[in-house]
């Protein structure tokens, strides 16, 4: 009889536009990583940019910023957002139509992206390259995806909120205003503006965003993801609510906090860098309670993880969760951070999170959902198990070579002879680092492969379904 209501139950939940998000989200994984893979190539043999502006390193990279983080990521979370809210509340979504407005929306920035990043129009801002017109859009695409989550909150058959949703909302609403708040600018023509901001406040402003888009898009969301999908592949319990609860409400106060850290010897007051610094530490201490958390809801079922390689996806991300956001704190620290800044130990560390932590529990998601969406089996367990280990060795190569790479660009350009100057050019220091730059290159091109098979086997999935006569 409980499996009966359970049955109607789902059958009243919207699960087409969470169909659609999980489709884009595929596509994009391999947008995103090819133009990855090609701007990296770009780096270690230049005359891959065949002296054409749209195609060059610097019109392309934040192409590939944006088609990882906000194509690949946002479809990823707004999937994930709509299909486990109706499932931890029990009811469909509190508008449909809200959420294919939402879909449309965020493939239109997406598609503007494409169109205006490569022609070179660009606010110059990490993460928040994207000019005027499009702020607008993403704005509000994203006020509508907060608010039909919000209310499907609110309509909930359930007396609880369940953990997952605060952390949705938390990011919601945070990357809201401070996304809002970065973007104030002034505009002088259709694509062209200046930021309402200037000098040192400028860049705080900007870090304030930068840093929290990491902190709430990138960790919060996902963690959202992580504390839903963690327990229901494993079909256990998540191993502490409370925990669950306590690193909520720690990331909430302490991650608004970190962004000066990204401006230590600047123009920046001492005590704000220092600061940042400080809260970056301590903020080690919930985020390692989180990875814990989820790493030992597999208590009683590790065995699954011989055969689960969905799990497996889950529970190594939080092993490169828990790692890049040990590694960011220590990066922090004043003495640690005038070696690593500016050097290629940054992109190390920024990609143990993407590719490790995102790309890989957002992968987890993917496969878990069409499971359940299109109530088949994958089309071939064996390309998942292929994924899983291209992802996972393609993430250690690139991350080891950016390491090395950084702090040895680090250790050259503070070296000095026995006359006090500088020992080494910097043209000595690329000239060493271009091995790494190459095993950059192949590291990345491992983890695109395994991110095309898994379009490949999503794609086959669905066709499979439908031949059968399902939807």
């Amino acid at each position: 009889m409980e499996e009966t209501q359970q049955q109607i139950q789902e059958e009243n939940y919207d699960y087409s536009v969470v169909k659609g998000f999980v489709v884009m989200a595929s596509v994009y994984f391999v947008v995103g990583t090819f133009i990855g893979v090609y701007i990296a190539s770009e780096l270690s043999w230049p005359f891959l940019n065949f002296d054409i502006a749209e195609i060059t390193f610097g019109r392309l990279r934040p192409l590939h910023t944006n088609a990882v983080i906000f194509a690949f990521g946002g479809c990823v979370l707004m999937a994930s957002a709509f299909y486990s809210v109706q499932r931890t509340c029990h009811t469909a979504l509190w508008s449909n139509k809200m959420a294919w407005a939402v879909f449309w929306g965020w493939n239109l920035v997406i598609v503007s992206a494409v169109i205006t990043l490569p022609l070179g129009f660009t606010q110059g801002k990490e993460y928040a390259e994207l000019e005027w017109p499009i702020d607008i859009l993403i704005a509000l695409v994203w006020v509508l995806f907060t608010f039909n989550f919000i209310m499907t909150v609110a309509k909930r058959k359930t007396p609880h909120i369940y953990v997952s949703n605060w952390f949705f909302m938390g990011m919601m609403v945070m990357i809201t205003y401070i996304h809002v708040a970065n973007s104030l600018v002034i505009p002088v023509e259709l694509f062209k503006s200046y930021s309402i901001f200037s000098g040192t406040h400028d860049a705080m402003i900007q870090w304030w965003w930068g840093h929290n888009a990491v902190g709430f898009y990138l960790t919060a969301g996902f963690l959202g993801i992580m504390y839903y999908f963690v327990p229901k592949q494993a079909n256990r319990p998540v191993f502490s609510y409370r925990l669950s609860v306590l690193h909520f409400w720690t990331l909430m106060f302490g991650y608004v906090w970190l962004g000066s850290h990204h401006l230590q010897y600047t123009a920046l007051p001492g005590w704000t860098q220092s600061l940042g610094a400080a809260i970056s530490i301590a903020m080690i201490i919930p985020s390692w309670g989180g990875a814990v958390n989820g790493m030992m809801t597999l208590s009683g079922a590790w065995h699954k993880l011989r055969t689960d390689y969905i799990l497996r996806f889950f529970i190594v991300s939080l092993a490169f969760y828990a790692m890049s956001t040990f590694e960011g704190p220590v990066m922090s620290i004043k003495t640690v951070n005038a070696l690593s800044h500016y050097t290629d130990w940054t992109i190390g560390h920024v990609h143990s999170g993407a590719l490790g932590w995102v790309g890989m529990v957002g992968s987890g998601a993917l496969y878990h959902m069409v499971m359940r969406l299109w109530s088949t089996e994958m089309y071939s367990t064996a390309l998942v198990a292929i994924h899983f280990w291209t992802a996972t060795i393609g993430t250690v190569v690139y991350i080891v070579a950016m390491w090395v790479s950084g702090i040895m660009q680090g250790l050259m350009w503070r070296a000095t002879n026995e006359y006090g100057t500088l020992k080494y050019t910097f043209a000595e220091t690329v000239v060493e680092m271009h091995p790494y730059y190459v095993m950059r290159t192949a590291g990345g091109f491992i983890y695109f492969l395994g991110t095309v098979l898994m379009l490949y086997n999503i794609i086959m999935t669905i066709k499979m379904v439908k031949a059968k006569g399902g939807e």
